[in-house]
């Protein structure tokens, strides 16, 4: 194990809360202290103290977090048009980082960030957690080991709400439902399928004018969306996203075989366990949650447990490609033209034996729902 890493926190929004109870307890275990906090709002000097229920330096330049010699970490929680700038700047400065989703709004920028982290030893974690999650990876294990859905063709993720009244950014370039929303979903479907090869979308503006912060604006990009992604071998995944959802009760994320289907209850970074028919069974198999206390902020769990020498799961590659796919479909909506896709990564590799990275598993609980139809064949 390494000594205790020292963290500092770029962005004291509503991202942070979250963030600091699972910096709390690494905090408790003697894994991580946050040495320092920053914020371009000065009225949040306060926040990290209040939090993390400790003294912390605080400055409103972000450069104060990058350039101090005690700070090994930099978590980046800021407005997403900056996650790229702040991410680049820490890892020349030779410091870890973990960035909030996504790592970058432009291409240039991301490509930036992965050959710099790649030229160096510091371990770049980028958000979203969504592959670390305990019934993600249950998932992963039936469908892509075991194959218990047969081969998988189709896939659909869903992710969605009526939109932020707060941060105007939200509705300006760098925002939007996508690099919002639907990278949760595009994440997963990568996850479990591997890497898309094309990618085409509908996409508007549903409502061209918005109250945010008090205030009546114009909104300047798409913000509800369609994304159809070609994984090659006809499977196609489609993902509806956008700031136009009041209220859902759908699955997250399905995934369809030729043998069966899988569905993820609630959402892919806060599941509710899954659902599964299977041919075989001729009924749905309930499974629960398999780790409630599993929640998307695991990124930085995992980023102190790479830092002591675990295999990193969450790869930059893979966010990459993620970001790749989100740029594909917004010029796929304007062009009406399908994008194609030069970006890859290397497909998840989970231990087939074992759902948990580390640890032993709870009792993973089933139930069986036979459907009216099952009912009435086999009376028959």
């Amino acid at each position: 194990m390494t000594d205790e890493l020292r963290v500092g926190v770029v962005g004291l929004g509503s991202v942070f809360e979250p963030y600091a109870e699972s910096m709390r307890r690494l905090r408790a275990e003697g894994r991580i202290r946050v040495v320092r906090t920053c914020d371009v709002n000065p009225d949040r000097s306060d926040a990290g103290e209040q939090l993390l229920s400790e003294p912390v330096s605080f400055s409103t330049d972000y450069q104060d977090v990058i350039s101090d010699p005690r700070v090994e970490v930099v978590v980046v929680l800021t407005s997403m048009p900056a996650h790229g700038r702040i991410t680049l700047e820490a890892l020349r400065a030779g410091k870890h980082v973990l960035v909030e989703k996504p790592m970058s709004v432009e291409r240039r920028g991301a490509e930036a960030i992965l050959e710099e982290s790649e030229s160096r030893d510091s371990v770049l974690i980028c958000a979203p957690a969504v592959v670390l999650s305990p019934t993600f990876q249950a998932i992963w294990k039936r469908v892509i080991h075991r194959g218990e859905i047969g081969e998988v063709h189709l896939a659909r993720g869903r992710y969605g709400w009526s939109g932020p009244d707060w941060g105007q950014w939200f509705y300006r370039p760098g925002g939007g439902p996508v690099f919002d929303l639907a990278v949760y979903n595009i994440t997963a479907l990568t996850g479990w399928l591997g890497p898309a090869r094309r990618v085409t979308a509908l996409a508007g503006t549903a409502h061209p004018r918005r109250v945010v912060d008090g205030e009546e604006i114009e909104v300047e990009v798409y913000d509800n969306y369609q994304i159809l992604m070609d994984f090659g071998s006809a499977t196609f995944g489609v993902v509806t996203t956008g700031f136009t959802m009041e209220r859902y009760r759908s699955p997250a994320l399905e995934l369809y075989g030729c043998e069966g289907t899988v569905q993820m209850l609630g959402d892919d970074w806060a599941p509710e366990g899954y659902e599964m028919w299977t041919n075989d069974l001729g009924a749905w198999a309930v499974y629960d949650e398999i780790d409630p206390r599993w929640d998307w902020t695991g990124a930085l769990e995992h980023l102190v447990d790479v830092v002591d020498g675990a295999a990193q799961m969450i790869q930059p590659r893979h966010a990459f490609h993620v970001l790749d796919i989100m740029l594909a479909a917004d010029r796929a909506a304007a062009t009406g033209m399908a994008q194609d896709l030069s970006s890859t990564f290397d497909p998840l590799s989970f231990d087939p034996d074992a759902i948990y990275l580390s640890g032993t598993a709870p009792v993973h609980d089933r139930r069986i729902i036979r459907t009216e139809e099952h009912l009435r064949d086999a009376d028959e």
